[in-house]
């Protein structure tokens, strides 16, 4: 038997748990959550990600929090050595577990599914999406809506739009276990114009400290373990990794770098381009267009689509105009000059 439901939404990370969470309860909603153990992501919730939270009145649980909490950013241009701190106000989180915490918001209206869709078909006024369940069993679902939240490698972006203009990375992390004598928690941004046009990060979280960064595709796994290299020549405590973990990244850098959907399809969060290409900071987009999606389902314009494109329209620019950012970080040169400078930066405090 075939179950259908009004909407069925690919992908529970923020943005799709945000809108089953505020989504009309008068709709029938299937959550399709194909999370794996981890996603490469430093688990920080920046200021931006704060404001889209506390919008909703949230609160932080206790369990979703991790040690230590850090209130600065130690920048390294490997190539020149430099190093400046910066005060950045970040929590710290599980984002696993921040992640299950936004899933367990939904209300009655939703059923929750663990599994991975693998095909989606077009069927009279839906869509027939199939996928394995947690159990391994191929479950058919019709969705007379149907929104794409599975980030910057969406299968329903794939399936049904063209191919996005913008710049696509893998996005490499590794776990390490800290070791405790030596342990001096801190939580890092690395820039190394030898290795990758874009940034890399550690962080300490709980006994570990964590390593990724985001490459070119090409040779992206031996060019991470290049730069793993040279931090541990700088002093890094990265050896014998107990978990490694990969995933597609998306930088934007043009209103050709963005989809929202169309014919009973709307995507959002990064599945439709929507992520910060200066600092690859993602969550607080992820749940403001599924905001701004629920509004424009809400709304009484006839055309669902081009209400949801408009609502959209403050938040592309944004990110467009965010790439006015990235040659004072990204660009050796103009780094230099500014870290040279100690613009902004913090002195930290020497016994």
């Amino acid at each position: 038997m075939l179950n259908s439901y009004d909407i069925i939404i690919i992908g529970a990370g923020p943005a799709g748990a945000t809108f089953a969470r505020i989504a009309e309860k008068s709709q029938k909603i299937l959550l399709i959550d194909g999370s794996s153990d981890g996603k490469p992501c430093g688990g920080l919730l920046a200021p931006d990600a704060q404001k889209a939270l506390a919008c909703f009145d949230l609160t932080l649980p206790r369990e979703v929090l991790v040690d230590p909490q850090i209130f600065s950013v130690r920048t390294i241009d490997l190539k020149t050595k430099q190093q400046r701190w910066y005060q950045r106000l970040y929590i710290n989180v599980d984002r696993k577990k921040f992640d299950n915490w936004l899933v367990s918001l939904s209300p009655f209206n939703v059923t929750k599914e663990k599994g991975i869709c693998f095909k989606i078909q077009k069927e009279n006024d839906g869509y027939i999406v199939t996928y394995k369940n947690s159990s391994g069993e191929t479950i058919n679902a019709y969705g007379k809506n149907l929104i794409g939240a599975d980030g910057a490698n969406s299968i329903v972006r794939r399936s049904f739009f063209p191919k996005l203009h913008t710049r696509q990375y893998v996005a490499i992390q590794q776990w390490f276990e800290e070791e405790r004598e030596i342990a001096k928690p801190f939580y890092s941004c690395i820039f190394d114009a030898d290795t990758t046009d874009c940034c890399s990060w550690s962080i300490s979280k709980d006994g570990y400290i964590i390593f990724g960064g985001a490459f070119a595709p090409k040779n992206c796994r031996s060019i991470f373990e290049n730069q793993k290299e040279k931090l541990i020549k700088f002093g890094f405590p990265l050896n014998n990794p107990v978990k490694t973990e990969a995933c597609m990244v998306l930088r934007p850098n043009s209103l050709k770098s963005f989809c929202c959907g169309g014919d009973g399809i709307f995507l959002i969060g990064e599945a439709a381009g929507f992520i910060s290409p200066s600092s690859l900071e993602g969550i607080s987009y992820a749940i403001n267009s599924a905001v701004m999606l629920n509004n424009a389902l809400l709304s009484d314009k006839k055309d669902k689509h081009k209400e949801y494109k408009r609502a959209t329209k403050s938040l592309r620019l944004k990110l467009i105009v965010k790439n006015l950012k990235c040659p004072l970080m990204y660009d050796p040169y103009l780094r230099k000059i500014i870290m040279k400078s100690g613009f902004s930066s913090i002195e930290i405090y020497q016994k």
